[in-house]
């Protein structure tokens, strides 16, 4: 071991009196909404009792730079890494990903010494947090339960699907489905069987959402459950906009139309935002359009206007409709709202997501794979001109606005340190190295 560490740490050890208790979040990059859960989270602890530490990558840095906690570096793979992954359907972390993902955790874990770890889609730490004997809170969606009542996957849009009619491809795709998701699961529980735990089994919810304590950003309405174990809690919808400054035109006087609040996000499809913003144009409808930092078409219609990053809960609260990718960052902003929610989904979290706003009856579906300028148009709409979706809408809002998820974050993390934080204890494992 390096001295320099030695020495840092023993003086940490003998130095450290600490009054507060030391959380390390890690911010999972691959797409914003995994490092904005986490931001929301880590603003809900009480700096009085708590010490937050933030680990995220550099690729969005700029979105905690002003917070108050310390932030360190993190690497995650590359969003277009992860799209493309769900794209093909191949599984996102491969087992030379993973292992380098817990040795820099266990690296990091060493340095910071925390007391409690969060996690946000970080799947290594169902490693790292162990054999460093660290208790381990994983934020998750609760259609990835393994309690869930919906068992179904959906299909999600893959290549196979751009080629067949979609009762074939559903057909291969449930035959496919044991062996494809035993191979999603294979990575994690390799790594998992050369450190000294367990297999978590080839049921791909149990890989997603492995912790000591689960919390699941949902309301229960919108995905029942079974009966859940201790450590699992619903904390409610995880409400987050980006600080910026809104365009000119944010304040302008608007046309007496409905407005359409429209984002693909970070994990939408960078290629439709045009061709949706085409099936809108000429509508009698004003767009409010972030494109997320994808490129923004030239030249615009004349009744969209448009920006990289826009406050979306304010957005969603001036729009009649909110288009987005189906994910459940949007979506929720959008029901937080009282808002209907027509989601242009392509991969599996976005269809299970939406899912759930389609058994409320709050909103709609269109397959990306399957996307026309008409289908558009007409579900828009629909969902504009049939009042039962904005007052489903408004249900689910009221439901929301009963969970205010950063206090009862908080809450649970008292219950946590009731229970005593120190009861982790690190497994028997091997060293950890990069390149094994």
């Amino acid at each position: 071991m390096d001295l320099g560490i030695c020495l840092r740490a023993s003086v940490d050890v003998r130095g450290d009196k600490r009054t507060r208790k030391r959380v390390l979040f890690f911010a999972e990059a691959v797409t914003l909404a995994h490092v904005a859960r986490p931001i929301v989270l880590a603003r809900a602890l009480d700096p009085s009792i708590y010490e937050v530490v933030l680990a995220c990558d550099s690729r969005y840095e700029r979105f905690v730079a002003d917070e108050p906690w310390r932030n360190l570096p993190l690497r995650s793979i590359g969003s277009a890494q992860f799209l493309e992954a769900l794209s093909k359907g191949s599984p996102v972390y491969d087992v030379q990903t993973l292992r380098r993902y817990v040795s820099e955790d266990v690296a990091l874990i060493e340095s910071v010494r925390p007391d409690l770890i969060v996690g946000d889609f970080r799947l290594s730490l169902s490693v790292s947090a162990r054999i460093s004997g660290i208790p381990y809170v994983g934020i998750t969606n609760a259609y990835w339960s393994p309690h869930c009542a919906a068992k179904a996957f959906p299909l999600p849009v893959l290549p196979m699907t751009r080629l067949l009619p979609l009762p074939v491809a559903g057909l291969l795709f449930r035959m496919a489905g044991p062996l494809a998701f035993r191979l999603h699961c294979a990575p994690l529980n390799q790594v998992r069987k050369e450190n000294g735990l367990p297999s978590l089994g080839n049921d791909l919810r149990r890989v997603y959402t492995d912790a000591d304590h689960t919390l699941y950003a949902d309301m229960p309405a919108m995905f029942p459950t079974g009966p859940l174990p201790a450590g699992h809690h619903f904390i409610g919808p995880v409400l987050w906009s980006p600080p910026v400054h809104p365009p000119p035109w944010w304040e302008e006087p608007l046309p007496d139309q409905p407005v359409v609040y429209l984002t693909l996000g970070s994990s939408g499809t960078a290629h439709l935002l045009p061709v949706l913003l085409d099936a809108l144009a000429h509508q009698p409808l004003t767009i409010f359009a972030a494109s997320a930092g994808a490129p923004q078409p030239s030249p615009l219609p004349a009744n969209v206007r448009i920006a990289e990053y826009l406050p979306g809960t304010e957005a969603a609260a001036r729009a009649s409709l909110v288009v987005c990718n189906g994910g459940s960052p949007t979506s929720q902003q959008a029901l937080a709202a009282g808002v209907p929610v027509l989601g242009i989904a392509s991969n599996m979290d976005q269809f299970l997501n939406m899912a759930g706003i389609l058994r409320g009856g709050a909103g709609a579906v269109l397959r990306a794979d399957r996307l026309s300028p008409a289908a558009v148009r007409a579900a828009v709409h629909a969902l504009l001109a049939q009042r039962e979706f904005a007052a489903r809408a408004r249900e689910l809002s009221a439901q929301a606005a009963a969970f205010d998820a950063p206090r009862r974050f908080a809450k649970v993390m008292g219950d946590i340190e009731g229970e005593a934080w120190s009861s982790a204890r690190p497994v028997a494992a091997r060293p950890i190295e990069a390149g094994n």
